[in-house]
């Protein structure tokens, strides 16, 4: 079995905090390693694999998952996807956009474009839609954001001064997202019992690729792109919330 470089550390971690008690009875060190521990209990709790695709390209690595664990995993990525997005949005931020601009953006608020397809917000628009059609809207707004999150890549990449932070971070959100899409669809296909309901949206209107802007205007450009998919996957992961109290516990459904 492959672990990731996260759980042997956690292991270990785990280890060393076992040997000090043991051994030498060092409380106060103890109780600092013990909340180091406590943090790595809890990326081993959502470090849950939502690869879904096989060898061969089908789902069948997600689909011996009951209905409520998937939906769990698919939740826990989402909250994964978007803590990394905001690590994400601060490091371009301290990086390439003044203090005096940002206090101007806040003011204004983000410019991000209307989606090309309905994304229910109100509280009366989720009410009137179904379980089904929740799900699907989670899968278009996982879809749209697939490309643009590849070109950005592409863009950072082209920064003379980019952190390899930054550059490592976007490109983990860009690989999580198509694993977040995989589960998703299993999902729908699981909740729907072999029916179709598909849609393909791989455009995003925040970005244009055949344009080529001036430096300045390609950060505020790549800005633009990180705020707004923060906000989307924001909109996921309540949407996707939403599913879950509904499909498992109605009384909690009164917070949506």
């Amino acid at each position: 079995m492959h672990l990731s470089a996260k759980t042997v550390k956690c292991v270990k971690l785990i280890s060393f905090t076992i040997y000090i008690y043991i051994h030498n009875k060092q409380l106060i060190l103890c109780y600092f390693t013990i909340l180091h521990l406590m943090r790595c209990v809890r990326l081993l709790t959502l470090a849950q694999p939502l690869d879904c695709k096989d060898e061969l390209g089908g789902f069948t690595r997600c689909t011996s998952i009951s209905q409520e664990k998937l939906l769990d995993r698919i939740i826990q990525h989402a909250e994964l996807i978007y803590r990394v997005s905001e690590e994400s949005c601060a490091l371009f931020e301290d990086m390439f956009i003044p203090l005096p601009m940002r206090a101007v953006r806040i003011q204004g608020g983000n410019v991000c474009m209307a989606q090309p397809f309905p994304i229910p917000s109100s509280k009366s628009e989720l009410q009137q839609i179904s379980d089904k059609w929740l799900l699907h809207s989670v899968l278009m707004l996982v879809q749209s954001w697939i490309e643009p999150l590849v070109y950005l890549q592409t863009t950072l990449n082209q920064y003379d001064d980019a952190p390899d932070n930054l550059l490592n971070k976007t490109k983990w959100v860009a690989e999580k997202l198509l694993s977040l899409e995989q589960g998703v669809v299993v999902l729908m296909r699981k909740m729907l019992e072999g029916g179709i309901l598909t849609t393909s949206v791989h455009e995003q209107s925040v970005i244009q690729p055949d344009v080529q802007p001036e430096m300045l205007d390609s950060i505020l450009r790549d800005y633009n792109v990180l705020t707004c998919f923060k906000k989307d996957v924001h909109k996921m992961e309540t949407l996707l919330k939403l599913l879950k109290c509904r499909q498992f516990d109605k009384f909690s459904c009164i917070l949506y």
